[in-house]
Parts: structure tokens; sequence; C-alpha cells
């Protein structure tokens, strides 16, 4: 290996970027002496014992991205080879690497990080704890948007003991729409409602301490205040975060009704829906059933 290591750094790679294939080389080195006798010489570099190598690396659950790292490094170590006159031909082509597909569904809270959320805003200062905790529930259990939620009027919500709804009036580009309510949206607007209805005449649903509207860019402030006190760090959190949370709960609550969430959202298509339908994870991978189809037999 010392004269390939010697020319990778005479390839101009970066220095991190050569540790990283030393450090790789070193683990196909100990897989192969575990397995085999002898010292490894690169005529054993064959294309039997790479897919062995790759099958061993899945099912040892390597990331996609370090499998797909680890065989990078072995076909430089290939052409170099091939070059020297150290193998006849480049077996790494007919080693297929790991095909991975980005998540693309929207980061949410955790069960945890809802809760801290929730804390912070049912502790709010100034007496505006009921009128917090009601917006951070009100997304979390409808998945509204943050404009649909500055735009309710005291006339959109209606709320008995067993039941309960939001009317939303359709925008530009939207269709309105009613989202039933369930019992713990209900019981944070209905405490929020008894502190509200005693002051002020505007019709707005959620108002400011000084008694105005509460406008898009001023929830948004609150959200991102909450946010602050509940230490929440692991993702950027607003309220579309607020809005995915729901979304990607309420399919696991209800498996298969896609389209009921698609409805409640407020989307157009399906194919806005369609992100939530994602599977976790930052990488999946993605196995053919012969990863080795167009090797030569």
């Amino acid at each position: 290996m010392a004269p390939f290591l010697a020319r990778l750094a005479g390839d101009g790679l970066a220095s991190a970027t050569a540790r990283g294939y030393r450090y790789d080389l070193r683990h196909f080195l100990g897989w192969y002496g575990a397995r085999h006798d002898g010292p490894f010489v690169l005529g054993m570099l064959t294309q039997q014992v790479l897919a062995a190598y790759r099958r061993y690396m899945i099912a040892a659950d390597q990331r996609p991205a370090t499998i797909n790292r680890r065989l990078e490094a072995l076909r430089r170590l290939g052409r170099w080879a091939c070059g020297t006159g150290e193998l006849d031909a480049d077996t790494m082509g007919h080693v297929q690497p790991m095909r991975t597909v980005r998540d693309r569904r929207p980061d949410s809270l955790t069960e945890s990080e809802t809760q801290a959320l929730l804390r912070a805003a049912g502790t709010s200062s100034h007496g505006l704890a009921p009128r917090n905790y009601a917006m951070v529930q009100l997304i979390l259990q409808t998945g509204l948007r943050v404009g649909e939620l500055a735009a309710l009027q005291l006339s959109d919500v209606t709320v008995n003991a067993r039941s309960g709804s939001i009317r939303v009036a359709g925008g530009t580009g939207l269709k309105a729409r009613e989202i039933p309510l369930n019992a713990i949206g209900r019981r944070a607007l209905s405490q929020y409602l008894a502190d509200r209805q005693a002051s002020g005449q505007l019709s707005a649903l959620f108002v400011s301490s000084r008694e105005t509207v509460m406008e898009v860019r001023t929830i948004q402030a609150v959200i991102a205040s909450l946010v602050r006190r509940a230490r929440l760090k692991r993702i950027p959190v607003t309220a579309k975060t607020l809005r995915h949370t729901f979304a990607i709960s309420y399919l696991r609550d209800n498996p298969g009704q896609f389209a009921n969430l698609s409805e409640l959202l407020g989307h157009e298509s399906f194919e806005t829906t369609n992100i939530y339908r994602q599977r976790s994870g930052s990488d999946l991978t993605v196995e053919s059933e012969n990863p080795y189809s167009n090797a030569v037999s």
C-alpha cells in the first residue's frame, strides 16, 4: 500500500481526504486479514472479494455514505494498480455503490420537544400563558398555516363540550375548509377564550397584549421566543415546524388516511402532501435484488 498512499499524497488531495482513504484501506485490510490466511496482495483485489466486503458492510448496518466512501478508496486503489500493471483489469467497475435516496420529509418535533415548547408557552409571563399555549396547541392539533392562524376571527371558532371546529377562509390559491378540534385543542381554546372574552372588543381570535390584532410576524416572533425559552436546538423550529409535526403525527396515528390529511392541510394537490409519506432517516438504502447485476460472470 505504501506506493499507492504516496501517490495519493502527490495527487493534490486534501490531507483530510488522504487520511480518510488511508483509514478506509486499513478497515478493508482488517476485514480481509480476519477472513483469509496470509497477507493481502493486490492480485487478490478480485470482484468476489470486493462483493463479499460490500455484503459485510451492509450486514454490519454501515451507513450508505460510509460504504460508498470505502468502496471509492478501493476503486482508486484498483485504478492505480491497473496503471502500474499490478492488476490485469479494474474489478471495481463491477461492484455497484449503494444507491441512496435523501429523506425529503420535513423536520418535526419529538414528543419531548413538543412538551418542552408547550411548557414554555404555558408559563409565559404578563398573563400571556393562555394565549401562547392556545396558539401553539392550535397549530399542533390542526396543522394551520401561520397566516391562517393570524386571520382567524372569533366567529370562526366553535367549541362545545364534546365537539368543536375551526373554519378557515379560502385565500389566494387556497380553498376554504373546516377543521375538527380534538379535546386537547378545545381545552386550550376554552381556557384562552375565557380570558379573551373578558377583555377587548376586537373580533380577531388572537390579540396582542396591547389589544391589537396579531399579525403573522408577531406570531412568528412569539413562537421564536418560546423556542428559545424551551431551548430547542436540534432543528430550527418555526410555526411551519409545528404544522409539519401535526402532519407527521397524523399519519402515524391514522395510517392510510392520506387523503384526509391533504384536506385538513388545505393542499390543492396530493403531490404537496406526499412529502409526509417519506420514510424517516437522513439516508434510505435502496437495494436492488441483485446489486452485482452488472458483474461479469
